[in-house]
């Protein structure tokens, strides 16, 4: 029966490869701070460009927007606070509460926006921005 069990998992949940953060590039330019592997990140994490978006500008307090790619902050920001910035942003919408997997997506269960873990299978509800 063990053996069933495994077999039924995804291939994600047996692997035991970790995650690594993404390497952010950034630099300021005038007044604006310039992430320039914006494009490269937002594929890793399989999110949508927009949720990104909307949670650097809540939490940096600044407009942003992407152009080629690359994600523009209206402000300076050192490399360590863009870093901290997506991380957040993973930390509390990519990887899995429970096994700290990567392999989430978003799901939507009677009105409430949650966070599927496709490795272990938890739900988690997600925090709306």
């Amino acid at each position: 029966m063990l053996n069933r069990l495994y077999m039924s998992l995804p291939k994600q949940a047996l692997s035991k490869e970790r995650f690594e953060m993404p390497k952010i590039e950034s630099h300021i330019e005038g007044n604006k701070t310039i992430v320039t592997n914006f494009a490269s990140i937002i594929k890793l994490i399989h999110r949508e460009e927009k949720h990104v978006m909307k949670f650097v500008s809540k939490e940096s307090a600044v407009p942003v927007f992407v152009s080629g790619g690359r994600l523009i902050l209206n402000g300076k920001f050192p490399q360590q606070q863009t870093e901290e910035l997506i991380h957040s942003y993973i930390k509390q919408f990519v990887l899995c509460r429970e096994c700290s997997k990567p392999d989430t997506k978003f799901t939507e269960m009677q009105g409430v926006k949650m966070m599927k873990c496709e490795a272990c299978g938890a739900l988690n509800p997600v925090k709306h921005l």
